[in-house]
């Protein structure tokens, strides 16, 4: 619970198109493509009615105006406001057009983007707080969907507008249209300057946001540590210098966007006033009429607020871009290959676990596994190495091991949590590599050190393990797992809700669900690690009992650190410095292995020699 994973202060933008990052949208959009462009063209047919008012309005002050035609000053007010009418129809049929179709959009990348890190690998969790993941799925796609319901379509309708705008300037008065139309490069060179400088703060914006969304998950997680040791002072310390970072890159990216206005509202406003006065002297002087010069400037004045609103939408669209690379920064990851590299490596793995040798024995055999962490430095030790062991069918071995020696990154390897670095496991034969993880994990179930349980119902969390389960198999796990008094006793039963992470149980009647969740399915193999270390004595005894049930049918891997949990198994293998050291039974090892003694029993080397 620390705020050590924020983006540093000077981390630059990585190179990149803001049109070629926008443009990875394009699979999303592209079933909605059609309303969306439908929206866009009635978006440019609403917005170039603000320009038929200044034609009108020349037309009235040139004609009806000038000859006294009161009836004509009438039907041209009538003519502007079905105009205005249209217009405001028009842009509400526009926001109608996109507003199904890009909740949709939003709803799939999220889907997409949910289902991906479910199916990534427990060493990309390993590296991504969970704040920075979180904030991609919900603020990052908020802000992808408001850019393509507003900011993208008013880029082609504005863009539009003053295309054709320009184009009216220049066809009423060639001098005047020239003068208002100057500004245009020194704008252009400044939207590059200013999109360089704000992608960069709108990256680092966006990170310190998912950085400060996984100090305020883990302190709601963590609230009885924060509590129970008075560190509510050092958490808020720990928010607020994040807080700070994150004002200090929005201020910047005000100060950005500040400057950028000023200049886009400034320069065409000196170039409109000195047109403007022109246009009256050339008034005077008989070169143009007083309709001609009132048109131009409505045209003129029509033009503002597209130009005005490009600093804004160019803002937005690199923060869209970067919600886009962020998203695909996820999307990117690889996932692990769930299946064998082809027919013809499955067909070698298969006819491997067939012929005749070690590999052919059921049960669970490690062949020479290592393991070493993919993002480990080079020439890091291996966490494992070497490992041989065999676990015969139906037998139950527990796994004993100092702190570190790698007992639950072993058992991890079984279920494909991790992938083994070389050498294989195998499961009645067969090489894990060469099965599906859904192959393997409705062979193997586990249950993990830390218990830890969904915001739903009893059963639900249970049936996890096995959700074609009845209720026949639900009420022998909770037998097994003696959960079945304390789950009676909850007031719906079965069905009462035990809210986020479980925290609603004690820790020892979430350990004993989970042990439940691991037996309900019966599965052939069986994982667990050090599944009863919350447990009272007594409580630890009856589970033990009904536990040597499940063990008699299933081929099982338990680590342990209790006698207790050792007398469960058959034998016992002895993890030493990510080698196996010693295999045999509880009291063979007693007898013959100074560290298992020493680990179980807590006696010194100096006591053992005297």
């Amino acid at each position: 619970m620390s705020a050590s994973a924020h983006a540093p202060e000077d981390a630059p933008a990585r190179k990149r198109s803001v049109v070629r990052s926008l443009l990875r949208l394009w699979p999303y959009v592209r079933p909605v493509r059609v309303r969306l462009f439908t929206a866009a063209g009635v978006a440019i047919v609403a917005a170039g009615m603000s320009l038929v008012f200044p034609l009108v309005l020349g037309w009235i002050v040139d004609g009806p105006i000038a000859d006294g035609d009161t009836g004509g000053v009438l039907a041209g007010g009538l003519l502007l406001l079905v105009v205005g009418l249209a217009e405001a129809l028009l842009f509400g049929f526009r926001r109608w057009l996109v507003a199904r179709p890009l909740a949709g959009v939003e709803a799939a990348m999220r889907a997409d983007i949910y289902r991906h890190v479910q199916r990534l690998p427990v060493a990309f969790h390993d590296r991504w707080p969970s704040g920075q993941l979180l904030s991609r799925a919900t603020g990052d796609l908020t802000q992808l969907r408001m850019f393509l319901a507003f900011p993208l379509t008013f880029l082609v309708v504005n863009a539009t507008m003053i295309v054709v705008g320009c184009g009216l300037l220049l066809h009423q008065d060639r001098v005047l249209g020239l003068v208002v139309i100057a500004p245009v490069i020194p704008l252009i060179v400044v939207c590059l300057v200013f999109e360089r400088h704000y992608s960069v703060a709108s990256r680092r914006s966006q990170d310190q946001i998912g950085d400060l969304t996984t100090v305020v998950e883990e302190s709601v997680l963590g609230i009885r540590i924060i509590k129970g040791f008075g560190r509510h002072r050092s958490q808020a310390r720990a928010f607020r210098e994040l807080s700070q970072r994150l004002r200090s890159t929005e201020l910047r990216k005000s100060r950005l966007l500040g400057a950028i206005m000023a200049v886009i509202y400034g320069l065409p406003e000196f170039f409109l006033g000195g047109a403007l006065v022109l246009g009256v002297l050339r008034v005077a002087d008989g070169s143009i009429t007083a309709g001609t010069l009132v048109a131009f400037m409505a045209v003129a004045l029509a033009l503002r607020w597209p130009v005005e609103s490009m600093g804004f939408l160019l803002a937005l669209c690199n923060e869209a871009a970067t919600a886009t690379d962020r998203y695909f920064e996820v999307m990117d990851e690889p996932l692990p290959a769930d299946d064998p590299p082809s027919p013809a490596a499955g067909a070698a793995a298969r006819a491997a676990a067939a012929s005749p040798g070690p590999g052919a024995a059921g049960g669970m055999r490690f062949e020479n596994v290592t393991f070493r962490f993919p993002d480990a430095p080079p020439g890091t030790p291996p966490v494992l190495d070497g490992i041989d062991l065999h676990i015969r069918p139906g037998e139950t071995m527990a796994l004993v091991g100092g702190t570190g020696s790698g007992k639950t990154t072993l058992i991890n390897l079984v279920p494909r949590l991790h992938e083994v670095t070389s050498g294989r496991i195998t499961l009645d034969g067969e090489d894990i590599a060469a099965l599906s993880r859904a192959q393997v994990r409705q062979r193997v179930a586990v249950a993990f050190e830390e218990p830890t349980l969904f915001s739903a119902t009893v059963r639900e969390n249970v049936l996890m393990g096995a959700e074609e389960a009845g209720s026949r198999e639900f009420a022998r796990a909770l037998r097994v797992s003696q959960a079945d008094d304390f789950v009676a006793a909850l007031p719906a039963g079965p069905e009462t809700q035990v809210g986020e992470q479980g925290m609603s149980l004690s820790g020892g009647q979430r350990q004993r669900l989970a042990l439940a969740r691991a037996v309900v399915g019966r599965p052939p193999f069986l994982v667990l690690d050090d599944p009863l270390s919350a447990l009272d004595v007594h409580t630890e005894a009856r589970v033990e009992a009904a536990l040597r049930e499940v063990l008699a049918d299933t081929t099982a891997l338990v680590v342990a650190h209790r006698p207790s949990t050792v007398l469960l198994a058959d034998r016992v293998a002895l993890l030493s410095g990510g080698r196996i050291a010693a295999v045999g039974t509880h009291n063979e090892l007693l007898n013959s292995s100074d560290e298992y003694r020493y680990l179980l029993t807590g006696e010194t080397r100096g006591a053992l020699v005297r």
